[in-house]
C-alpha cells in the first residue's frame, strides 16, 4: 500500500497477507518500525476453489431450444480461437437457418476486441451449477437435442458426470423432466467407449447420488413414470439397492407416494434384491402400515421380506406400534387439535382397515407384541395413547396378559389412555370385568388410573372410574395422598370459580366419604390447606383486580340500561288532560307490575354489584375484605342478568300479546336461555355425577345429595324470579281488594 504516494520500504519483518481473511489470526506492529505489518497467518493457508464460468448465453439458449446448428456454430468459433459471442449475429442467425460456414473475422456490429477471452466454452455453469448438458437432458429428449448430446459428450465426456449444485447429473435432470429418450441416450453414451470399464462407467453413471442421497431412480419414482424405471432397472437391476448407507429407498419412496405399481415392479425387476430402508431407521414395512388406502401392499412386504416386522426405527418402534396406532389424516389432527375436535370425532377410525393391517403384521410376528420402544411402550400403550379401542380389543383377545403390560413408568394401558385423556379406553376396561384387575394397579409413583384422572383434572374420566367399584378410594401413592387428598392438592389457593372440575371432583370425593390422607385431622388440614401464604398475597391482589376491571364494566352497562328503561316505559305515558295525565297507560296490569319490579332489581343489583368492585378493585382495603366484596358482588351481577332478562321479556310480553300473542310467549320462552348459558357447564357436571354418586352412597342418598346441590345452585340463579312475580301476583290481588 502506498503511503503519501510512495511504496513502503520492504522489510524482513513484514509478510504479505496469504489466503482468505479468515485465516488471519494476528496483526501487530513491530516495535522500532513504523508502519511495519505482521501478519500471522495460518500454517496452511487455504487456496480459494475457483469460480467456475458463467454459461455463455448464446450456449444456454441453444441448449434449451435443442439447436444443434447454434451449438455447432459456437463450438467452431472456439475451435477457430475467436472471441465468444453475446448476443445473435447475423452469422449466428444465418448459421441457424441456413446451415452457414461462414468463417469471417467480423461480425457486424460487434467490437471483437472488447469482448473478454472465456474459458472453454462448454466448462461454463449456470447460476445453479447446471452445464449444458444438464441444460439439454432438462428441456427435450427429441432428435436434435439428442444430437446435441451427442456433439456435447463428444466434445466434454466428463460432463456426463458433472454435478451441479444440488449433486444432480444430467441423468437425474433427464429423469426429473421425465425426458424417457434422453434417459436411454446418456446411459448409452456411458456405454459407447470401447474397453473393459464399460460397465463400470454405465453403473457410475446410474448409481451416482446427488445431495439428497438420492439415484436417478428416485426421479422417475417420484414423478410416477413406470416405463422409465423398468427402463432404469433394465440397466442396471442392482439400482434399487442404492443408496447404501444413508436415505431412503427407491421402494420406501413409492409407498410413501402410493405407487404401489411401481414398488411391485421395482421388486420384481431386482428380483428381491432391494433396500427397504427409509428415514429415521424406519422400513418400508413401516411406511406400509402408514398408508390407510389398503392391506395389500402391507401384505406384500411381509411376503418380500418377513424379518422387517423386527427391526425398530430410531424411536425404537417395530412396524406392530405403527399397526397400533390406525387413525386416519383428519382424525390424527384433530388428536393433536383438541380444540377443533367434534362430537363426532370417534368414528374417524377405519376400524376394518386398521384391522386387517394390524392382523398381518401380527400373524407375521406375533412376538412384536412384546417389543418396546425408546419410551419403554409396548403396542398397547401405543394403541391406548391414540384411543384405539379396536386394536386394544385385538390384544386382549389374542393375550389377555397383555393388559398388564407395564412401560419404563411402571404404567399400565390404562395409566396412559388417562393420562391421554382417552375416555373410550377407560370406559371399555371399567365395563369389561376381566380387567378389574388392573384398574388398582399403580404405577412407579403409586398412582392409580383414579390419582392419574385426578391430576389430569378430566372429570369425564373421572366419572367413569368412579362409578365403577372396584376402583379404591384409599389407595396412597408414594407421597401417601389418596385421591381425595390429591383433589385437594389441586385446588387453588385463595378464590376460584366452582366450576372448575378440580373444585367438582374435589366436592364428589368428599361428598362419597373418600379419606384425604393417612395424616392425622389437624396434620391433614396443615398439609391441604388453601389458605394463602404472605408471599402470594400480591399475586392473589393482583388476580382480584384484574377481574374486578372486567367486571365492572359489564355492572355499569346494566345499571345505565336499567336506569334509562325506568322512564321509557312500554306502551307510553297517558295524555296530560287525561285522568292521571303522565302516568304510564300499561300501569295496573299484572305483566306491569312484573316488568317494574325486575327493572328494579336489575338496578339495584347491578349498583351494589358496581359498588362492591370498586372496593375489592381498590388496595386501600385488605385482601379478606376485598375478597368478600368481590364475591358479593359476583353474586349481585349474576342476579342484575337474570333480573334485566326478565324485565326484557315482559316488556316485549306487554308490547306484543294484543297483537302477536304467540311471539310474544316465544319470546318469553327464549329469554331463560341467558340465565341458563351462565349455569349450564356446572349443571352438565354433576349431571355426570349423578350415577357415580348413585352408584357410591345408594340410589337414595345419592339422588338426595344430587337434588340438593341442584335446587341450591337454583335458588341462587333463580331468585329474582320468585321476587318479581310473587310481588306482582301480590299487588294484583291489593289492586283487586
Amino acid at each position: 500500500m502506498a503511503i503519501n504516494g510512495e511504496e513502503p520500504p520492504s522489510s524482513p519483518n513484514a509478510s504479505a497477507v496469504v489466503g482468505n481473511p479468515s485465516d488471519v489470526q494476528q496483526l501487530k506492529i513491530l516495535p522500532g518500525k513504523e508502519g511495519a505489518l505482521v501478519t500471522a497467518t495460518s500454517s496452511k493457508p487455504s487456496t480459494p476453489e475457483p469460480t467456475p464460468a458463467i454459461i455463455n448465453p448464446m450456449l444456454l439458449s441453444s441448449a434449451c431450444s435443442g439447436c444443434w446448428k447454434g451449438l455447432s456454430f459456437l463450438l467452431r468459433r472456439e475451435d477457430a480461437g475467436r472471441p465468444p459471442i453475446m448476443m445473435p449475429t447475423r452469422e449466428f442467425m444465418d448459421s441457424l437457418v441456413a446451415g452457414s460456414n461462414n468463417n469471417d473475422d467480423v461480425e457486424e456490429g460487434i467490437d471483437q476486441h472488447a469482448l473478454p477471452v472465456a474459458a472453454p466454452l462448454l466448462e461454463g455453469v449456470t447460476t445453479v451449477g447446471d452445464t449444458a448438458l444438464h441444460i439439454l437432458a432438462s428441456h427435450g429428449d427429441g432428435t436434435e437435442f439428442l444430437q446435441c448430446a451427442d456433439t456435447i459428450y463428444g466434445r466434454a465426456k466428463h460432463l456426463l458426470f458433472a454435478l451441479n449444485n444440488k449433486g444432480d447429473t444430467p441423468l437425474h435432470c433427464a429423469a426429473r423432466a421425465r425426458k424417457s429418450k434422453m434417459v436411454s441416450h446418456l446411459i448409452h453414451l456411458a456405454t459407447s467407449e470401447d474397453g473393459e470399464d464399460t460397465d463400470h462407467r454405465k453403473h457410475e453413471l446410474l448409481r451416482k447420488e446427488n445431495k439428497r442421497h438420492e439415484t436417478a431412480l428416485h426421479d422417475a419414482v417420484r414423478i410416477g413414470d413406470e416405463g422409465m424405471v423398468k427402463k432404469l432397472m433394465q440397466a442396471d437391476p442392482e439400482l434399487a439397492n442404492y443408496p447404501k448407507d444413508q436415505g431412503i429407498s427407491p421402494l420406501y419412496l413409492a409407498i410413501l407416494l402410493h405407487a404401489y405399481s411401481i414398488a411391485g415392479t421395482l421388486h420384481s425387476k431386482s428380483n428381491g434384491n432391494l433396500s427397504y430402508s427409509g428415514p429415521n431407521g424406519q422400513n418400508a414395512l413401516h411406511i406400509a402400515i402408514l398408508r390407510h388406502t389398503g392391506t395389500l401392499i402391507t401384505k406384500q412386504v411381509l411376503e418380500w421380506n418377513n424379518s422387517l416386522t423386527t427391526q425398530r426405527d430410531s424411536d425404537g418402534s417395530t412396524p406392530l406400534h405403527f399397526a397400533s396406532s390406525p387413525y386416519f389424516k383428519l382424525g390424527m389432527y384433530l388428536r393433536l387439535h383438541p380444540l377443533r375436535r367434534p362430537p363426532w370425532f370417534g368414528f374417524l377410525r377405519h376400524p376394518r382397515i386398521c384391522t386387517l393391517n394390524l392382523m398381518e403384521v401380527f400373524k407375521a410376528n406375533p412376538a412384536a407384541m412384546y417389543q418396546v420402544d425408546n419410551n419403554g411402550f409396548f403396542p398397547i400403550h401405543v394403541a391406548a395413547s391414540v384411543g384405539a379401542t379396536n386394536t386394544i380389543q385385538f390384544f386382549l383377545a389374542r393375550c389377555p396378559n397383555n393388559a398388564g403390560l407395564c412401560d419404563a413408568k411402571g404404567r399400565t394401558f390404562l395409566h396412559v389412555a388417562v393420562e391421554k385423556r382417552s375416555f373410550s379406553i377407560v370406559y371399555f376396561v371399567c365395563r369389561t370385568p376381566s380387567l378389574a384387575w388392573i384398574l388398582n394397579m399403580q404405577d412407579n409413583d403409586g398412582n392409580t388410573a383414579l390419582h392419574l384422572a385426578v391430576l389430569d383434572g378430566n372429570l369425564r374420566i373421572f366419572c367413569a372410574l368412579l362409578r365403577n367399584r372396584a376402583v379404591h378410594l384409599y389407595l396412597t401413592n408414594n407421597h401417601g395422598e389418596t385421591p381425595c387428598a390429591l383433589s385437594r392438592s389441586k385446588l387453588p389457593r385463595g378464590m376460584g370459580s366452582i366450576l372448575n372440575s378440580e373444585t367438582v371432583i374435589n366436592r364428589a370425593l368428599v361428598s362419597v366419604g373418600a379419606d384425604y390422607s393417612e395424616l392425622r385431622c389437624d396434620k391433614t388440614v396443615e398439609k391441604y390447606s388453601t389458605r394463602l401464604k404472605p408471599e402470594e398475597e400480591d399475586r392473589e391482589s393482583a388476580k382480584i383486580k384484574d377481574a374486578t376491571q372486567i367486571f365492572t364494566v359489564g355492572s355499569v352497562l346494566i345499571a345505565t340500561v336499567t336506569f334509562g328503561a325506568t322512564f321509557a316505559l312500554p306502551g307510553g305515558y297517558r295524555a296530560d288532560d287525561h285522568t292521571n295525565g303522565g302516568t304510564p297507560t300499561l300501569a295496573g296490569r299484572y305483566s306491569f307490575d312484573a316488568f317494574m319490579m325486575a327493572n328494579t332489581l336489575a338496578f339495584i343489583c347491578s349498583s351494589i354489584a358496581t359498588i362492591g368492585f370498586m372496593f375489592s378493585g381498590t388496595s386501600l382495603v385488605n385482601l379478606a375484605t376485598r375478597n368478600f366484596n368481590f364475591v358479593m358482588s359476583v353474586f349481585f351481577m349474576t342476579s342484575s342478568v337474570t333480573s334485566m332478562s326478565a324485565a326484557f321479556a315482559l316488556g316485549v310480553y306487554m308490547v306484543l300479546a294484543p297483537v302477536a300473542r304467540r311471539t310474544a310467549v316465544a319470546v318469553c320462552a327464549i329469554i331463560p336461555l341467558v340465565v341458563l348459558s351462565t349455569s349450564v357447564e356446572y349443571l352438565w357436571k354433576w349431571i355426570l355425577l349423578a350415577r357415580p354418586l348413585c352408584i357410591r352412597k345408594g340410589l337414595f342418598p345419592g339422588m338426595v345429595l344430587f337434588l340438593i346441590r341442584g335446587f341450591d345452585f337454583a335458588l341462587v340463579r333463580v331468585w329474582p324470579f320468585i321476587v318479581i312475580f310473587v310481588w306482582a301476583a301480590f299487588a294484583r290481588i291489593h289492586h283487586q281488594s
